[in-house]
């Protein structure tokens, strides 16, 4: 069942990504754009393929091309729904938006949020509080944008009440180790920037941060993988959370030392 709304997705070189998630909510959502961000790969010519509007913009981050994308299309739908491109609906959440948008009855519910499933090397990582996370994503036209954050944005609701649905989202990436330890080394030198700007983002992160440097990434590690049981996701589980919990958050914590020690100077 076709339902009325529009589906944003943002894109740069996703060719490996964006079949799947075309063919999983073309017969669906009424209308979806694609900002795309100069891709050199085969990404726009498979949207094109999938009937999908496409708008190119300078990408400069996340928060600021969605946010431009809401303010420059020409949207028709009452409803907005953000995905990126390695990401892709269950079929229980399809029928749950579409029957939750068809019968709602207060208008005071501008938007939901909704959990997100992530697959890592082909395994749901489920454990070490990682699952369920929840994302506002589903949302009516001018009563959402996103945080004008360099890390960490989300959509915020600007008026209203938000709701929860039932079903997931499945977040799952198919390029390799490799380009994912890249892209975190890059989030680690804008993570450590906004800690050092003072901008912690989310709350709990203002906790973690107060913890002593270099410590507090092995007590996070060791808190996810050991009581929150991160062991039961197995040799994948042990990867992820080890280089997500630990690794990454070390480099943060490195990169943030290096830049004391040079302002020392």
């Amino acid at each position: 069942m076709r339902t009325f709304l529009s589906v944003i997705i943002l894109t740069y070189n996703e060719e490996i990504h964006i079949e799947r998630l075309l063919k999983n909510i073309v017969d669906w959502a009424d209308e979806i754009f694609i900002i795309d961000s100069y891709s050199t790969d085969k990404t726009l010519e498979i949207a094109r393929q999938y009937g999908a509007k496409i708008v190119q913009h300078k990408f400069e981050n996340q928060a600021q091309q969605f946010n431009w994308a809401l303010d420059n299309l020409e949207i028709k739908n009452e409803w907005i729904l953000r995905l990126d491109a390695d990401e892709y609906l269950t079929e229980e959440l399809k029928n749950e938006i579409t029957q939750e948008l068809n019968n709602l009855i207060t208008k005071n519910i501008n938007g939901y949020y909704i959990k997100r499933r992530v697959y890592f090397m082909g395994r749901w990582i489920k454990h070490g509080a990682y699952y369920p996370v929840w994302f506002l994503r589903l949302f009516r036209k001018g009563k959402a944008r996103s945080e004008q954050r360099e890390m960490d944005e989300h959509l915020v609701l600007l008026e209203g009440e938000a709701g929860k649905l039932k079903n997931d989202f499945i977040d799952e990436n198919l390029k390799d180790l490799t380009w994912w330890t890249e892209k975190h080394n890059n989030y680690s030198s804008r993570e450590a920037a906004a800690v050092l700007a003072g901008d912690f983002g989310i709350n709990k992160k203002k906790f973690y941060y107060k913890l002593p440097l270099f410590f507090r990434a092995c007590w996070y590690f060791c808190y996810r993988y050991f009581l929150r049981l991160g062991f039961l996701d197995g040799k994948e589980g042990l990867i992820f959370h080890f280089l997500h919990a630990f690794w990454y958050r070390f480099l943060i914590d490195a990169k943030i030392y290096e830049k004391r020690k040079m302002l020392k100077k």
